[in-house]
């Protein structure tokens, strides 16, 4: 029996989120529908220019939402970051600990510095667009890395935003290296279009010779394809990952399970916010499975899951949310 169902390695950030429209977006130079790496002048300038505006302010960064939604679930987790000693740094570390994740940040001390932060737009089609300061997320490297939560883990998650860097991605190829060696089974999300698009050979350094599981959304695997063909890039992930999840947001979503491409039917709901969708069906995926379900039985609950969170604002769902969609869930199945 393993300690750990999940272990996962990502930035951790705190989401400020603001409503706003795509011409306010161009006003203030910002890409729309992609997340854009900014430093701490850039950031501190649009938090200028934004004033008070925000509509929430919560600890989130890919891999965190991922984790905490797991454990919310009941899955057992262990989450390795870099947070700063600073206000956010710490209510980052309580709320880690308070959502029952398990953490490098309960034992290690925290350094100075400035904890990440990342400026969330939200426009009227649902659509989230991220400016990001990683601060001392960005310094992550290997010695954040507990080997041992690896080693005792049935699986490792590693998002894809840490091919930024050159420490960030040695410290995700040394999670997979470390996982592969004792048989743990390794999953990666691409995250970001933009992170295909810039960092490529980081990605695919981090992808190593094959995953057991890869998550993207449509447009992040044509973007790895280098194709606007989707059959296209269903054959490269069978090469590179011998599982894989692409999300295709009203369309579902496509599960491959080694054999079969299954087809995950959406749950029709009215889109507010899409900001951690993926995050969550990954999240609910990767639960699904480590708690012995079929694939096509993990790929409903993460479609049930992260239908559920576009219909509110925020990456994440209360935990009594998320306790309540499992109930509902498997009162269906």
């Amino acid at each position: 029996m393993k300690k750990f169902d999940v272990y996962a390695l990502g930035n951790a950030l705190v989401d400020i989120e603001y409503h706003s429209n795509p011409h306010t977006l161009v006003e203030m130079g910002i890409d729309k529908g992609v997340m854009t790496l900014i430093d701490e002048q850039r950031q501190n300038s649009l938090i200028a220019q934004l004033g008070e505006s925000h509509e929430s302010m919560t600890c989130g960064g890919s891999a965190a939402n991922t984790i905490i939604a797991l454990a919310q679930m009941g899955a057992k987790t262990h989450f390795d970051c870099r947070v700063s000693n600073d206000m956010t740094g710490q209510v980052f570390a309580r709320d880690l600990h308070e959502s029952g994740v398990n953490s490098n940040l309960d034992y290690k001390p925290l350094p100075a510095g400035i904890t990440g932060k990342c400026l969330v737009f939200v426009t009227p089609d649902a659509d989230r667009t991220m400016n990001t300061f990683l601060g001392v997320s960005g310094e992550l490297d290997v010695s954040d890395i507990d080997k041992q939560a690896i080693k005792q883990s049935e699986y490792v998650y590693i998002e894809g935003y840490l091919a930024s860097a050159d420490n960030t991605r040695d410290a995700a190829i040394e999670v997979r290296r470390i996982a592969e060696a004792r048989g743990v089974k390794t999953s990666l999300t691409l995250s970001d279009p933009n992170m295909v698009k810039f960092f490529r050979e980081s990605l695919e350094a981090m992808i190593g010779d094959q995953l057991d599981l890869l998550f993207a959304n449509e447009d992040e695997a044509l973007e790895l394809a280098a194709t606007d063909s989707l059959e296209v890039a269903i054959e490269l992930f069978k090469k590179i990952s011998r599982n894989f999840a692409i999300t295709r947001g009203k369309d579902g979503a496509l599960v491959f399970d080694g054999l079969n491409l299954i087809e995950v039917k959406p749950k029709t709901v009215k889109a507010i916010d899409t900001l951690g969708a993926g995050d969550m069906f990954a999240g609910a995926f990767l639960y699904g499975l480590s708690q012995g379900m079929s694939f096509h039985q993990s790929g409903d609950l993460a479609s049930l899951a992260s239908a559920k969170i576009v219909t509110q604002f925020g990456p994440r769902l209360e935990a009594s949310q998320t306790r309540a969609l499992l109930e509902t869930f498997s009162a269906g199945n």
